[in-house]
């Protein structure tokens, strides 16, 4: 549980004014307080306006969810174009890193 009630919210508001900012780091808990909130909203998006309104949803999310991925893999030392190369995103899942 989080320490700070607000963190979640802080975390996915955090990530909407980054939305295209691929430096930095950003930490584990924003990462998954963001996709959490993703997918959250996009279940709302697809029950409210379909299936057009879930891909609308989509393709808004789609830039700021690059953006953090790729500051997430900084704040594990990695690059943040590893995220474009599949095969070492299964090695990065398998082996042990530092934690955050």
């Amino acid at each position: 549980m989080a320490n700070n009630p607000n963190e979640f919210v802080d975390a996915v508001k955090d990530s909407f004014k980054r939305y295209a900012d691929f430096s930095g780091v950003s930490t584990r808990a924003q990462f998954w307080y963001f996709i959490l909130a993703t997918a959250i909203a996009s279940a709302i998006a697809s029950v409210i306006a379909g299936e057009n309104g879930q891909n609308l949803f989509s393709l808004v999310t789609f830039l700021p969810t690059l953006a953090l991925s790729a500051r997430r893999l900084h704040d594990v030392g990695k690059s943040g174009w590893f995220m474009l190369v599949p095969i070492y995103n299964i090695v990065l899942f398998a082996t042990p890193g530092k934690s955050s």
